[in-house]
């Protein structure tokens, strides 16, 4: 059995101690912000070694040799590495936020004079920060399957972590994700589909506590003809473009869905798609929305 190693990176701030948590959890050995210069000379004792399953952090404290890690990783697969990369990712509100209520430094930041008495500084300061790192990663994002941990606890993001590790990942996996446009759209979302114009069960009483799980919501919305148009319409674009995308060595795809409120009609339409493409792919399910509340 040839090694199985994950590697995570991601923005500060945005739980990936919290992921490698959970892979600990699993059964991997785990290594946190291990530099890029020792990666193959680690995986190579850990072959010699006998190691099954392995988890490496790695982040932008490393930035200087982050551009080796993608040809490292063709390396490794050519020796036949299992190879699993997450990315986590968050709004840039959402990890100023965290900085400052952790009143950590962002490892990029740079003392300005004024700054801890200033808080309008001080913020303008790790913005900066957040974007340089942005773009130091975005070579290492493009290759890795996204979660976006903006606005979950530390229990889903790890479950979420769990989910992505336990399909197949010989062939591109579907996720299909429900979420509420007043709470954002999902960063790690690769394609983004608006369904707020279609008939909303919110505005009838016996519905309105419902969700999109609860049958009485989906037969009034299979009653509906533009909502059976939006699937049509969906369903049509991903059967057209997920054989190329496979063909292109993707390995995740996640397809948002997104309503006003990220309870019925999106709930709906991502029960909907999962069941219409599992046949053909690995699909995961994602409820923002409900998961959160």
């Amino acid at each position: 059995m040839s090694l199985d190693l994950v590697l995570i990176t991601g923005m500060s701030g945005s739980g990936k101690s919290v992921a490698l948590r959970a892979l600990e959890d699993a059964g991997y050995y785990c290594v946190d912000n291990l530099p890029p210069e020792l990666l193959l000379s680690f995986v190579a004792l850990e072959q010699a070694n006998k190691g099954k399953q392995v988890a490496i952090a790695m982040d932008v404290r490393s930035a200087t040799s982050l551009p080796q890690v993608p040809a490292q990783l063709r390396e490794l697969r050519a020796q036949g590495v299992r190879i699993r990369s997450l990315f986590l990712d968050s709004t840039t509100d959402t990890l100023v936020r965290r900085f400052s209520e952790t009143r950590r430094r962002h490892p990029l930041s740079q003392q300005q004079t004024g700054e801890e008495s200033d808080p309008l500084l001080r913020r303008r300061a790790v913005i900066d920060a957040i974007e340089l790192e942005r773009e130091l990663l975005a070579d290492l994002r493009e290759q890795a399957h996204v979660i976006d941990s903006s606005t979950i606890r530390p229990a889903q993001l790890q479950a979420q972590v769990k989910s992505v590790l336990s399909v197949d990942d010989s062939q591109l996996t579907l996720v299909f994700e429900s979420f509420a446009f007043k709470r954002g759209i999902p960063v790690d979302a690769d394609y983004v589909f608006d369904v707020r114009m279609l008939p909303n069960p919110h505005y009838d009483p016996a519905l309105r506590d419902l969700t999109g799980l609860d049958e009485p919501v989906a037969e009034f919305l299979r009653r509906q003809d533009s909502v059976e148009r939006m699937f049509g319409g969906i369903q049509s674009f991903l059967a057209a473009w997920l054989e190329p995308l496979a063909r292109d060595h993707r390995s995740y795809v996640t397809v948002a869905i997104g309503c006003t409120g990220g309870q019925h009609r999106s709930v709906y339409l991502v029960e909907r798609l999962a069941a219409a493409f599992q046949q053909r792919w690995s699909t995961l399910k994602r409820h923002r929305e409900l998961e959160r509340d």
